[in-house]
């Protein structure tokens, strides 16, 4: 049972390659300012079906963090679906999520400990975003306890090569 790429797996496609990012992460620094945050993320292919992406920076609290980010489609549900973990936290994000109408954004929807960190859950959106083929953004928000989404991250990252 081999299945074919299909469009949707294209999309995810276009993430293959070398990156460096920068950005942002609000609401952790002194009197509430935004911390800085910088690395690089190295994305290849699995069977044109899978990418997977991995990534080495600096966190906004100065220390080394590596992340590995999972994406891909799957056909029965028509949902694109993946993980994402980072080494500064036990917790395993699952992903499910879907195209905008034009085409050009990825929203995954992931539940996860709240900022509280008195042991609740939050809902989350990881929004990935393409500005031609060779820069794009990944933003986050969380829902607060009255349904409002408050964005709290986002990087931009510049293509360094095309393949891996």
């Amino acid at each position: 049972m081999y299945e074919q790429p299909q469009s949707e797996h294209q999309w995810i496609h276009r993430l293959v390659g070398e990156w460096a990012y920068e950005g942002e992460c609000g609401g952790g620094g002194a009197e509430g300012e935004s911390m800085k945050m910088t690395g690089t993320e190295s994305v290849r292919s699995l069977g044109g079906l899978w990418t997977i992406g991995e990534g080495t920076g600096k966190s906004p609290d100065g220390n080394e963090s590596k992340t590995i980010m999972t994406l891909g489609y799957d056909a029965k549900s028509g949902r694109f679906v993946g993980t994402f973990i980072v080494s500064m936290m036990t917790h395993l994000w699952p992903y499910v999520g879907s195209l905008d109408a034009t085409g050009t954004i990825l929203t995954l929807e992931s539940e996860g400990p709240s900022f509280a960190g008195d042991g609740t859950t939050s809902k989350y959106l990881d929004i990935i975003e393409f500005q031609g083929e060779n820069q794009r953004t990944l933003s986050s928000k969380y829902q607060d306890g009255e349904g409002n989404w408050i964005p709290f991250m986002k990087s931009t990252y510049r293509r360094i090569t095309s393949e891996s």
